[in-house]
Formats: C-alpha cells, structure tokens, sequence
C-alpha cells in the first residue's frame, strides 16, 4: 500500500512523526530517503518524541557515526548509512542486530542495504517542495505495515492531508 501526505510545514512535519512514534511496535523498521535537506533527521525528531525519548538526548544524524541509540518507550535505533559502499560493511560492522532489535529502527540511506532490506517496513520518500514543505510518499511493505497505512489514511486528522489511496 502506497499513501502520499502532504506536509505543508514543519508542525504537520512533526505530527506525522510523532504519530508514528506513539504507534511504533518492538522490531519495526522505518526508511526513509529523499535528497540531503530533504527532512529524514527532522522526521526522526519527531518519531522520538512520539516514542517518549528523553529531550535531554537531542538526536542528531548519525552520518559519521553510522548509529545512535536512544532510550523511550521502545529503544529507537537510528542509522545513517550514507557513508557506506554496501551491504557488505554493514555486515562486517554488526549493524544486522539492529534491523531485528527489540526498538523502532530508522534507516536514512537504506539503498546501502541491498539484499539486507527488511521484508516488513515502512518506506518514507520526502520530496522538498519548499523552504519547510515536504510531500511524504509512504509505501507498506508486509501486512503490518499494509494495515498501519490503511488506520493512518482513514483517520479523520489525516485525511484532508493524503492526496491519494
């Protein structure tokens, strides 16, 4: 299933986010791509706040240390991979466990993943269509991830907001 949100500015930015946060399940993984500037940190932000991470633990891209782990209602694992070649290094840097962890992992880059990507997951393309708006085109893959997108495109807050079904 594939839904397009519009995201006007960076409070709807955040919403989104957040939502996605409070309704994060243990093992789940989210990716998201889109140009540099394109708003994955920022996104990432807001999943934090909905997973209840401390605001003393700022989250920041982790692109020269591929991986930050912060503490919340679920561990939110968030990976940079935008400085590796391919799935091998992934590999051989141990960074599997964390696509199978028992938190909400966020992939910026994930293209690097090759034949690693996850079956199950939520794929976010945010396409910069100003200086704060973003058009967000989520795609579920898996049942999981399938009947989230269907809740989140049926819920009335949402709605006026999603451009197709």
């Amino acid at each position: 299933m594939k839904i397009t949100i519009s995201l006007p500015d960076l409070q709807t930015t955040s919403a989104l986010g957040r939502y996605l946060g409070e309704t994060a399940r243990p093992g789940e993984v989210i990716t998201l791509g889109g140009s540099l500037g394109a708003g994955k940190t920022t996104l990432t932000q807001a999943i934090g706040q909905g997973l209840q991470v401390p605001e003393s633990c700022y989250i920041t891209s982790p692109t020269f240390s591929l991986l930050h782990e912060y503490p919340g209602r679920l561990p939110l694992y968030h990976l940079d991979l935008y400085r590796l070649s391919d799935e091998t290094e992934i590999e051989d840097l141990g960074l599997l466990e964390y696509l199978y962890g028992t938190g909400l992992t966020v992939i910026e880059w994930p293209d690097r993943l090759g034949s690693l990507m996850p079956e199950e997951r939520l794929h976010i393309e945010l396409n910069l269509l100003g200086e704060t708006a973003r058009l967000a085109e989520l795609t579920g893959h898996g049942v999981t991830w399938r009947e989230k997108l269907g809740a989140l495109r049926d819920d009335r807050k949402w709605r006026p907001l999603i451009n197709n079904g």
